[in-house]
């Protein structure tokens, strides 16, 4: 089911909200074009989100709630967003959230500010969801426009304590080489190090997959080596699942879009190290990374990451962005770290209910390692 509001004298605009699997594809070709014009990242793009629509293992937890505004047959903003069930709740977020980095909405220049608020409190009105919780907030997001706390459309939102970091590095290196030559010496001997153990090992070879090469071996690796270590560190992600539908179909988006970027190194053929990469807005976005354990010794992942940051200055790119995570090295990397933040919002008792109980659990983690920290000697 699909909800319209007719158009009136007043607003000239006329909204809707998709619901079905066929409303949705429906408006590819309309989505793409504003997405386009929008210059918008990946993530927002109608064919990334349709990939994880069509991939989950079990649609049932799910159901689509993308709020569209029209200018008479012209698509002028998308807020895509869906209902997840999980932990006995249902949670109003980004589509594709999991997969994800950085969420926002769609929005071209004609596109008023109120018809985003009515658009808003519209999805809020149809309901199905006990919490809105609306995540990795980038501070320029155009999503700031909806979801600012304190607004009078829709449900009540409220800064939530949950944050991501991502990390980026830019600056004005004239090569590849220049910004490894930034670093300190025991950095670059670590690097250069690590390669040599790899070379004592066999045929070593860093490397872009082509346009025309198939990506089939090279993700059924990335999957194997990603659930491997899912398994040692008591993890779970189906985007690595065995038979990997989910991330055959997202690296096909990018592909088939012309940004993806895959870097592997490979020792004697095999890849021990490869990186899901796309460029957009002249910057290198790092997606998925992994390596082979049994190679740790020589660091194989932080060679990659070290080669394709090289490959991308000197390919003229002005920033690689390591997207969310706070692992260390990123940290140790990055010449920025930008925080994404987060608003929830409760639509039912039981939404209200929850969200006190995680105010109060986040109250009494912070305590305690308040308390932890005082209590440790001098």
């Amino acid at each position: 089911m699909n909800m319209r509001a007719s158009v009136s004298a007043v607003h000239a605009e006329r909204l809707e909200i998709v619901q079905s699997a066929e409303r949705f594809a429906a408006i590819a070709e309309q989505w793409t074009r504003l997405w386009r014009d929008c210059n918008a990242l990946i993530f927002q793009n109608h064919d990334w989100i349709s990939a994880w629509w069509r991939t989950l293992d079990d649609p049932t937890r799910f159901a689509l709630r993308i709020g569209l505004v029209w200018n008479d047959d012209r698509l002028i903003a998308v807020i895509p967003l869906a209902i997840t069930r999980r932990k006995g709740l249902r949670f109003l977020e980004w589509a594709a959230v999991a997969y994800s980095d950085y969420g926002d909405l769609l929005r071209a220049p004609e596109c008023p500010d109120a018809a985003l608020d009515r658009l808003w409190a519209m999805i809020c009105d149809t309901g199905g969801f006990d919490l809105a919780l609306i995540t990795r907030l980038l501070p320029d997001a155009a999503a700031w426009q909806v979801f600012e706390p304190g607004k009078a459309h829709g449900i009540k939102l409220r800064p939530n304590h949950r944050k991501e970091t991502s990390s980026r590095i830019a600056g004005d290196w004239e090569s590849g080489e220049a910004w490894l030559a930034s670093h300190p010496k025991k950095v670059r001997h670590n690097f250069r190090r690590g390669i040599r153990i790899l070379e004592d090992a066999g045929t070593v070879q860093f490397r872009l997959l082509g346009a025309d090469e198939p990506l089939g071996p090279v993700l059924d690796r990335l999957a194997a080596l990603k659930r491997k270590w899912l398994v040692e560190n008591a993890r779970t992600s189906d985007l690595f699942d065995d038979g990997r539908p989910a991330l055959t179909a997202l690296v096909d988006v990018l592909a088939r879009t012309g940004i993806l970027r895959l870097f592997v190194i490979e020792l004697n053929g095999t890849p021990v190290a490869i990186s899901v990469n796309f460029a957009q807005r002249d910057t290198m976005m790092a997606w998925v990374t992994t390596y082979d354990p049994d190679f740790a010794r020589a660091s194989p992942g932080m060679g990659l990451i070290f080669s394709y940051m090289q490959w991308s200055f000197d390919h003229g790119l002005g920033m690689v962005d390591l997207l969310c995570g706070g692992e260390a090295f990123k940290g140790r990397l990055a010449t920025d770290v930008v925080t994404l933040h987060s608003v929830i919002g409760a639509r039912t008792m039981k939404g209200s209910l929850a969200l006190l109980a995680d105010e109060v659990r986040h109250k009494l983690q912070q305590r305690h390692k308040r308390d932890t920290v005082t209590a440790e000697p001098a």
